[in-house]
């Protein structure tokens, strides 16, 4: 039985402004108050697991351990299928460039690799999210979504972030980057691994 979600504030283990943002529209209709882990001076723990489930449990327990609050915090990547699921838990460490995060640079890299494999390499790919909500006293619920899709290149749009202007989800013929907020939302990883995580800890 899944434990419900039943205080006034909920912690984002997360620096990303765009991934707070996001979470933070989904919550609304709840009367939940979110804040990140920048506005509580939380620094980011190491992430040392190579999977996205022991990652986020890594952020969302030391969050809700440093703040008392429940945390909720995210792994999230790109699977690749002809690079074998790279670059996976690996995803952000494509974009270092020791100046902050390049995108274009591992979406580079992607593309470059893929196209390495020869004409025949398949360019199925897929966005995947686990999210974890930990209580401070140790409890954890674990919620999982994925979306598939195609890797596109040259790389089309401006909005999103990430690898999103080269994905095209499956059964769209447009990228994350070209599409209208409210609907890469309502099919993303992240709003599929939200919708469940709402569905069981809020009832809704």
């Amino acid at each position: 039985m899944t434990r419900k979600f039943e205080g006034d504030t909920l912690l984002v283990a997360t620096h990303n402004s765009g991934k707070l943002g996001e979470i933070t529209e989904i919550l609304a209709p709840f009367g939940v108050k979110v804040v990140g882990a920048a506005a509580m001076d939380l620094p980011e723990p190491e992430e040392t697991e190579d999977s996205f489930v022991g990652n986020a449990r890594i952020k969302a327990h030391a969050a809700a351990k440093a703040t008392g609050l429940p945390a909720l915090s995210d792994d999230s990547g790109i699977t690749i299928d002809a690079l074998d699921g790279a670059p996976g838990v690996y995803t952000a460490d494509w974009a270092e460039t020791g100046q902050g995060r390049d995108f274009m640079l591992a979406m580079t890299r992607a593309n470059d690799e893929i196209t390495a494999k020869g004409p025949d390499a398949p360019r199925s790919a897929q966005f995947r999210c686990t999210l974890v909500l930990a209580w401070p006293d140790g409890h954890d619920e674990v919620f999982e979504g994925v979306m598939p899709g195609t890797l596109v290149w040259p790389i089309r749009g401006e909005g999103g972030f990430g690898y999103d202007p080269m994905f095209m989800p499956e059964g769209y013929d447009v990228t994350c980057a070209q599409m209208d907020k409210a609907e890469k939302n309502r099919i993303s990883h992240r709003g599929r691994a939200l919708a469940q995580f709402v569905q069981d800890c809020f009832g809704g």
